[in-house]
């Protein structure tokens, strides 16, 4: 998809501040630092449409943003960051319990993982709570570039165990840096907000 048109709507807390035009939208999950920011940037060819943060746990809010016109990313706050306070986590967790809840025009979820490493306790968490919901969710497994071809086939196919991915989820090895992945990526993402 070429993207001409993106932009930041609104950054919501709660269920009053979600944009009312019913578009379509595709959230993006995922451990903080892992590279959302990077995935959403290569995907729209933007540098910095979504803030890319050495400092992690740097999203506290639900991100809107409107893609062509056409639908949204959602970028939800980053989980496992041990620094937040319990206090500040609660808040988190309430926020994307709400909206993972409530929103009709969510269409499927993208959970970005780190390649490299097998999904956390965190990350199988976040799947099993957005499977719960019956949401689709695609996986990415960014940071491709930087595994080895013989060793591939391998991770990802620990990455699909250690989730225990369900037949029509998709797990696509990604790269902010070379943008593989990213045809794949568009394609996934238009079959989902097309239905």
């Amino acid at each position: 998809m070429k993207v001409n048109k993106a932009n930041l709507v609104i950054s919501a807390v709660s269920q009053r501040q979600y944009p009312e035009d019913n578009l379509p939208e595709i959230a993006l999950a995922g451990r903080s630092n892992v590279g959302k920011s990077s995935f959403i940037n290569k995907l729209i060819q933007r540098k910095s449409l979504a803030r890319t943060s050495s400092k992690p746990g740097k999203t506290q809010t639900l991100n809107f943003y409107t893609i062509n016109d056409l639908f949204y990313f959602v970028d939800v706050p980053g989980y496992g960051y041990a620094k937040i306070s319990k206090a500040e986590r609660k808040k988190w967790g309430t926020m994307m319990e709400e909206y993972f809840q409530t929103r009709d025009s969510l269409k499927a979820v993208i959970l970005v993982t780190d390649s490299r490493h097998a999904p956390t306790n965190d990350d199988i968490q976040m799947y099993d709570y957005l499977k719960y919901y019956d949401l689709p969710v695609i996986i990415i497994a960014t940071k491709i570039d930087k595994v080895t071809k013989s060793n591939r086939n391998k991770y990802l196919k620990r990455t699909k165990q250690t989730f225990q991915v369900e037949k029509n989820d998709v797990v696509i090895p990604f790269s902010a840096e070379t943008g593989e992945g990213k045809d794949k990526a568009w394609t996934t993402i238009r079959n989902y907000i097309n239905s």
